[in-house]
């Protein structure tokens, strides 16, 4: 049990961070529904609906803005791969599901509740908490059921995948031999054939600039585009008005620390004088005496602190340490501990603390993490947006309405809502610099036709953070063509380097095959570099490739090769250097590491034959069909 705990803390935090809203799970059968919506494809005759899709393509968009740190193009967002791909992640996950529940590789409900009752996140004081856990899924928009199914599944998916990448043997030999090829150093020198030293040898045909023109239209057609004029309606601007006094910010703090204080540990020792709670007050007070004893020794000489908990100490835990206890999180410890640590200062000693188990004398170490102090700020805006809240929701569903019913224009919610008009600069269907309006529904409401051609208000759009916009199109540019004489200096230069880069390459061929029957050759050489995979010395992409890949049997060796800015590049080995002999650990690390990529190598042969054994159909036209 205790293994199944431990290797799996991290995915239950995974599952909580996407925030994302799983299928619910009854029995074999409904591991394979999430309810509602018509189907975009079946797997096994099981379908797929579109609400299931909708949920796994929104977890998908939030974890990628998230990564992006919200810069994520909206375009990309929606596009046809990720669409694709997420279906595609459905079915993976529906097959490996069938095939643990074939397999027998099941998670009981025993396991699956100590799991979720030993994370941090849904415990209070140390201990499990139901309404937490509740509270916590129910701000994620989840279910306690659809969480505990989701999670059920993925260790489910886990065990499959580990039965492949568990076996998976890399013999010491194999990964010794990686090593010292990956070490191998070679020395090589490099010249450099840049198409613009060509230039004046190119000689265009008339008219060719006019010619890739009228055969490559789309390259210089400009998207349609709209200057808009806009209203916010965000939260934090109504919060900003809430006024908070120091005492309700100190109180919300109190109510919310484990959300507030997450990251705060205190690192402690103690002495502990122990004495059952049923004990007779004559030796509560013998007990407390010697405490106090203690904390006066202790306070006298606080370098004497370990040693005296060694001999006096009466928790078996920690008194071989010295008494240490180590980092730990508000709650872990008895409630008179945990309140007396927190209270005091890194250095500090304080006692006697009673508990349950005796008199405390309480040394605090140091301190790791936020107090109050650190997030004050925060907290004042989270309280302001709390009272603010109820009047946002009432605000919002005002400027709702008046942007609805006053469709021609956003003066009457500006006016009523005493909120500033906003002007854009030039937005496209693809995004907006104005991180507001790079919002992909917002953008696919003012680029709709009656937007477009009547002027009317956008409906009221949710961008995320609490924040409301609406958006009319005051100036508007169908996509157009770039003429050609805005761009045929642009042509001309592309097609000139283009034909520069041929001829570099083919002076770059000429040049390499002198070297190789040992011609002389008018090549200049760089400096000579010794490189190897490990340390490239700044080669790199084909041209590190090419090093690699050049045949050393007989040396000075040569290679050439055209990188990625259109240069030839000639290279000359004149040396190579083996590794020596390979360290113990590296070998082990280096042995894990590949033992890893070929245990998932199997892994995803195994799910591809999978599909190709199942019956799979997707309508693309409805996986598709909202992407205009």
């Amino acid at each position: 049990m205790y293994d199944l705990l431990y290797s799996h803390k991290k995915l239950v935090q995974i599952v909580l961070a996407i925030i994302f809203v799983p299928f619910a799970f009854f029995g074999v059968d409904s591991y394979f529904r999430a309810g509602g919506g018509e189907s975009i494809a079946t797997v096994g005759g099981q379908p797929v609906t579109e609400q299931e899709f909708a949920l796994a393509l929104q977890g998908r968009q939030n974890e990628l803005q998230r990564m992006a740190g919200g810069r994520m193009d909206p375009a990309l967002l929606d596009s046809s791969e990720l669409r694709f791909a997420v279906l595609d992640g459905i079915v993976r996950q529906r097959l490996l599901v069938s095939q643990a529940v074939r397999s027998g590789l099941l998670v009981s409900d025993q396991q699956l509740q100590q799991i979720i009752s030993e994370q941090p996140a849904f415990q209070e004081d140390g201990k499990f908490s139901r309404a937490r856990y509740e509270e916590l899924l129910r701000r994620q928009g989840m279910t306690p059921i659809g969480f505990e199914n989701s999670l059920r599944r993925d260790l489910m998916v886990e065990r499959v995948s580990n039965a492949y990448r568990a076996t998976t043997i890399v013999p010491n030999a194999v990964a010794e031999r990686l090593l010292r090829i990956n070490a191998q150093q070679r020395e090589v020198s490099q010249s450099v054939l840049a198409p613009e030293n060509f230039v004046a040898q190119v000689k265009l045909e008339a008219g060719a600039a006019k010619q890739h023109y009228d055969a490559h239209q789309n390259e210089f057609q400009l998207p349609e585009q709209a200057r808009l004029e806009y209203l916010v309606l965000a939260l934090d601007a109504i919060a900003a008005q809430v006024e908070v006094s120091a005492d309700e910010v100190k109180q919300f703090y109190e109510q919310n620390l484990k959300q507030y204080a997450r990251g705060d540990e205190r690192q402690a020792s103690h002495i502990l004088i122990a004495v059952d709670a049923k004990a007779s007050a004559e030796e509560k007070q013998a007990a407390r005496a010697r405490a106090e004893q203690l904390l006066q020794q202790a306070r006298k000489n606080p370098a004497a602190f370990p040693e005296l908990a060694r001999k006096n100490s009466q928790d078996p835990g920690s008194a071989a340490n010295g008494g240490d206890l180590g980092f730990f999180p508000r709650g872990a410890m008895t409630k008179p501990f945990d309140d007396a640590v927190f209270q005091m200062k890194a250095g500090e000693i304080a006692g006697p603390v009673q508990s349950e188990f005796g008199y405390h004398v309480i040394r605090l170490t140091a301190v790791k993490g936020r107090g109050l102090e650190e997030v004050k700020q925060q907290v004042a805006l989270d309280l302001k947006r709390q009272k603010a809240a109820k009047k946002f929701s009432e605000l919002g569903e005002q400027f709702n309405n008046l942007v609805f019913e006053q469709g021609e224009s956003l003066k009457p919610a500006a006016d009523a809502l005493k909120l500033a008009i906003q002007a854009s600069s030039w937005v496209s269907r693809s995004g907006s610099e104005n991180k507001l309006l790079n919002n992909q529904k917002l953008l696919q409401a003012v680029f709709a036709e009656d937007a477009v051609k009547n002027k009317r208000n956008s409906e009221v759009v949710d961008v995320g953070n609490n924040t409301l916009v609406a958006a009319r199109v005051a100036e508007y540019k169908p996509a157009s063509v770039r003429a050609f004489e805005e761009v045929s200096a642009e042509i001309t230069k592309r097609l000139t380097l283009q034909q520069a880069a041929q001829l570099a390459a083919a002076r770059g061929r000429e040049l390499l095959a002198k070297l190789r029957q040992g011609e002389s050759a008018a090549v200049t050489w760089s400096g000579a570099k010794r490189i190897s995979r490990e340390n490239a010395q700044g080669y790199a992409g084909p041209v590190l490739v090419g090093v690699f890949k050049a045949d050393v049997s007989k040396l000075p060796a040569y290679a050439g090769i055209e990188n990625e800015r259109s240069e030839f590049v000639l290279l000359k080995i004149t040396r190579v250097v083996e590794a020596e002999g390979v360290d113990a650990a590296r070998r082990k690390a280096a042995a894990e590491e590949l033992r890893q990529m070929l245990g998932q190598e199997e892994f995803d042969a195994y799910v591809t034959s999978l599909k190709l054994g199942a019956d799979i159909k997707v309508q693309k036209e409805r996986l598709e069909k909202k992407e205009r």
